[in-house]
């Protein structure tokens, strides 16, 4: 083997890392494609990373401005929290106009408090692509807290009602 740098994808030259004993690392090493100054982090521990497919439910941040301006526009409707998980991100609202139960995303839920099962709120409509046959809850807002719980705020402070 050279001691000359190979270039790698038409870029600058690097040289293969050497071990303190000062002999090349083995092939198998993926540090010799990135240079010490440009190492990527895993972004989960999860070893099916590579083979997850994004999730389809569109929130706030990946909703299109289409979207949303549709939504915006759209009638207010009304419901009661059926169930909600602040560790899960996500819950059901049943509307009171007797319907299936409406897909509601924690980053849609507007106010200081989480959702709790019983809350009354207020909600419009957001179909789910890619079929869009189906809809989600967006611009959620609680009307009315559901007396004799303890409703706890995004902050972690907990408050009786």
């Amino acid at each position: 083997m050279s001691s000359e740098a190979t270039p790698i994808q038409g870029s600058r030259p690097v040289t293969p890392p050497v071990t303190s004993a000062g002999s090349p690392r083995s092939s198998s090493s993926t540090e010799h494609l990135h240079p010490p100054t440009c190492r990527h982090r895993d972004r989960s521990p999860s070893p099916l990373r590579g083979y997850l497919i994004p999730s389809p439910l569109p929130t706030r941040r990946n909703r299109t401005c289409s979207a949303t301006v549709l939504a915006s526009e759209g009638p207010l409707y009304s419901g009661v929290c059926k169930c909600f998980s602040r560790s899960k991100g996500h819950g059901f609202i049943t509307p009171f106009e007797g319907e299936n139960d409406i897909f509601v995303h924690i980053s849609d839920i507007e106010g200081e408090y989480v959702l709790v099962e019983g809350d009354v709120v207020s909600y419009k409509l957001c179909s789910i692509p890619p079929k869009n046959e189906k809809f989600q809850a967006v611009e959620v807002t609680i009307t009315h807290l559901k007396p004799g719980t303890k409703h706890e705020t995004w902050a972690g402070h907990i408050v009786s009602s």
